[in-house]
């Protein structure tokens, strides 16, 4: 098998060379070369025609985002960002997930020659995962985000598009009992999201728990962008708190997303357990806990992703209470790991492509 070539970019020098280092000792992986800036990357990029681009957010001359949307505009690669837990990196991470990136890796905190190796396998799968992608579907995503009026601001209307008339499977499924919208995905997901709560009218007569594997100080970024763009109210969830109809609870990046009985509610708990299928937080973790809701019937979505986190806890929700799972299609999912897994299970009841999850959601109701 071909090896995967590789080009760098960072501005800093030590950084430029430690990735190349960590990358050069995969067997799977080629490094053809590096640069120092965004503009010097579209010249490599032309020059080598790398498979895959890791990229640092923040350069000087031409940033990551700016050369990012030059990349998928000029010369369209799978682009790997590195990120740094800033407010401002993390507000650019979604920025460039939006263009066009596949995924990002944070960059540790911490001081750099102790900490940087604990990215290197992170770093390996996400750019073996990235040579992968198809290229043309990440512009596409990118360019039906930039084109959509939703993400002008959370005051955009949406047309509610469900069939007045349905079927009586559909109008009876939850058997009269209050609903619960669980969201679970991994890799392409900060779009799918966008997509998918963008496309929920700010009075659904439910709760939405979200788990988007993702490291701590990223989600709260995350749950801010996607309230700046949806009727409903979205935030990262906070332990104790409520779980009211019409809000998303995102999942804290380094915690499990469960929910906890409390007199007559519900309320959000997190906990720091073992990782689950190498994640904190876990969608099986969520959809095992959220299984136990009896008196909710549940909506369960699983969207792109490596992996397949999810599908034991789908199993758990099937054997419990009234429940419906939607995952999302192989035309639409960035990487197809995770809705593949469920659909294996044979307890999916529809596969969609992300523009009509929405429109499925709201069709349980």
């Amino acid at each position: 098998m071909d090896k995967v070539k590789v080009l760098i970019v960072d501005d800093s020098a030590f950084m430029r060379k430690l990735i190349s280092e960590f990358l050069g000792e995969e067997s799977d992986i080629e490094v053809i070369g590096t640069a120092r800036n965004g503009k010097d990357a579209l010249e490599k990029i032309k020059a080598l025609k790398p498979d895959v681009v890791t990229m640092d957010v923040e350069m000087p001359v031409m940033d990551g985002l700016q050369a990012l949307n030059l990349i998928m505009n000029v010369c369209p690669t799978p682009v790997v960002m590195l990120s740094s837990t800033t407010k401002v990196g993390t507000d650019n991470t979604f920025s460039a997930m939006s263009s066009g990136a596949f995924d990002f890796v944070a960059k540790p905190s911490g001081a750099i020659s102790l900490d940087l190796h604990k990215i290197k396998k992170e770093l390996h799968e996400k750019v073996m995962a990235a040579s992968r992608a198809n290229v043309h579907k990440l512009r596409k995503n990118a360019l039906n985000i930039e084109k959509s009026p939703l993400a002008w601001g959370k005051h955009s209307k949406i047309e509610l598009d469900v069939p007045v008339k349905k079927r009586n499977s559909e109008r009876n499924w939850s058997n009269g009992n209050d609903k619960v919208i669980i969201i679970g995905t991994s890799t392409g997901g900060p779009r799918a999201l966008q997509t998918v709560l963008t496309g929920l009218p700010g009075d659904i007569d439910a709760p939405i728990l979200v788990v988007q594997h993702m490291p701590p100080g990223f989600t709260h970024s995350l749950a801010a962008r996607l309230n700046s763009l949806c009727e409903i109210h979205v935030k990262e969830a906070e332990e104790g708190e409520l779980i009211q109809k019409g809000i998303a609870y995102i999942a804290p990046g380094g915690f499990h997303l469960k929910v906890r009985k409390a007199a007559m509610n519900w309320i959000v708990h997190l906990d720091k357990s073992d990782l689950r299928n190498g994640h904190r937080p876990s969608v099986d973790v969520l959809f095992e806990s959220v299984s136990e809701m009896d008196e909710y019937a549940k909506i369960a979505v699983i969207m792109t992703g490596m992996g397949m986190d999810g599908s034991t806890g789908l199993k758990r929700l099937k054997q419990r209470g009234f429940s419906k799972a939607i995952a999302e299609s192989q035309e639409t999912s960035i990487v197809f790991g995770m809705p593949k897994a469920a659909i294996n299970t044979n307890l999916i009841d529809s596969i969609e492509d992300v523009e009509k999850i929405a429109k499925a959601i709201r069709g349980y109701f």
